[in-house]
């Protein structure tokens, strides 16, 4: 089968959804693989180093699209994109097919396939493939150096003959895998580490990273799935505001890592809360591409609001596109020697992993999270 890699063209994305190393894997199990020129620059991999892995370099990107029998990509394409591949191809992405329905449908009048790599269902047996915890965890290490490069003072506790510097306070709402990773950066450069998670099976976690866990008590409205959130109430959210604004109003540096697929991102953060913090005090908002957890924050912006430095970084992963890169290009190739082999997709439709993932089949939406009239 012919694996094509189209360069992406998003805003603000520098990610490429294979990397040499992986290319030639792919084509020792017996793909042939082609690169769109270029297509790798962003994350410091060129083609003479996809050319020398046994890949051919492609200048035309109509061309890339339209000879695939499998594209994979880090965003999905275009419509106009999707509408250039031959029917019963198959496009491997990110998709969040539930709130793209023009990406969907753009699969099914193609009559392609499509899987969604946020999608692969967050069991043991797909960890090598999960993209989602793959990507959260480098976005936790990066919105801790740009929260620290942004901050006027440094992490840690540091005596000198001129005097005692106190260590940063940093608060970190949600203790996901971002979060974790986040704590992790924030106590290995000296800070105060203090962390609000609803969920209280996390607090073990929190505390063995060395945060102090702020905890908030649930109730019925927390609804869970997979050990993820999947719904809480206004009411709830609410409460748990009133109990952290203290904390906030206390800290050096806020990161915010909440979100709920397929919804707007919770507010946690206020108006007022960002007024009680110190000046010079900063805020990451890894949250801001769905709505924001800071009711301040905007996309793909740094503003300064009384003082305070909020931070709307949207793809947090593409700026560490080197190491991201690597990573995704890592589960897409074990998400697809599980599905396929260099002959064909074995199209094991009941088998968890490809039910969780396909989205369209074969001009067909198929996954139950599609609420809107695709098949119409």
């Amino acid at each position: 089968m012919k694996v094509n890699v189209p360069k992406e063209k998003n805003d603000f994305e520098r990610r490429v959804a294979i990397t040499p190393e992986v290319a030639q894997s792919l084509i020792k199990a017996g793909f042939e693989v082609n690169i769109e020129k270029d297509a790798g620059l962003n994350s410091y991999f060129d083609n003479a180093a996809y050319e020398k892995a046994g890949a051919k370099i492609v200048d035309d990107p109509n061309a890339i699209y339209r000879d695939a029998d499998v594209i994979l990509k880090v965003n999905a394409p275009t419509p106009a994109e999707i509408g250039q591949m031959k029917k019963d191809s198959i496009l491997i992405s990110m998709m969040y097919a539930s709130t793209n329905q023009a990406i969907v449908e753009a699969c099914q009048s193609a009559g392609i396939s499509a899987f969604s790599m946020d999608a692969i269902p967050r069991i043991s047996r797909a960890q090598k493939m999960d993209v989602l915890s793959s990507q959260a965890n480098l976005a936790g290490y990066k919105a801790v150096m740009i929260g620290a490069a942004a901050l006027g003072k440094i992490f840690p506790l540091l005596m000198t003959a001129a005097g005692t510097i106190k260590p940063s306070k940093v608060v970190i709402m949600g203790a996901g895998v971002a979060g974790l990773q986040a704590i992790a950066t924030a106590k290995r450069l000296g800070a105060i580490v203090e962390v609000s998670d609803i969920r209280p099976e996390t607090k073990e976690q929190v505390e063995s990273l060395g945060g102090k866990f702020i905890e908030v008590k649930g109730d019925a409205s927390v609804k869970l799935e997979g050990g993820y959130v999947k719904g809480v109430s206004d009411e709830f959210l609410k409460n748990q505001q009133v109990l952290i604004a203290k904390h906030i109003s206390e800290a050096d540096l806020v990161i915010t890592t909440a979100l709920i697929p397929g919804r707007k991102a919770p507010v946690l953060v206020t108006d007022d809360m960002v007024k009680s913090m110190k000046m010079g005090s900063v805020i990451v908002d890894m949250a801001v591409a769905q709505g924001g957890n800071c009711t301040m924050s905007e996309v793909n912006k740094t503003v300064v609001k009384n003082g305070v430095t909020i931070i709307g970084e949207s793809n947090l992963p593409s700026l560490l596109p080197l190491n991201a890169s690597e990573l995704y290009a890592k589960n897409i190739q074990a998400f697809l020697l599980h599905l396929a082999t260099h002959e064909g997709f074995k199209w094991e439709m009941e088998e968890e992993i490809t039910k969780g993932s396909l989205i369209v089949h074969k001009g067909q939406a198929v996954h139950p999270s599609l609420n809107f009239a695709v098949n119409a």
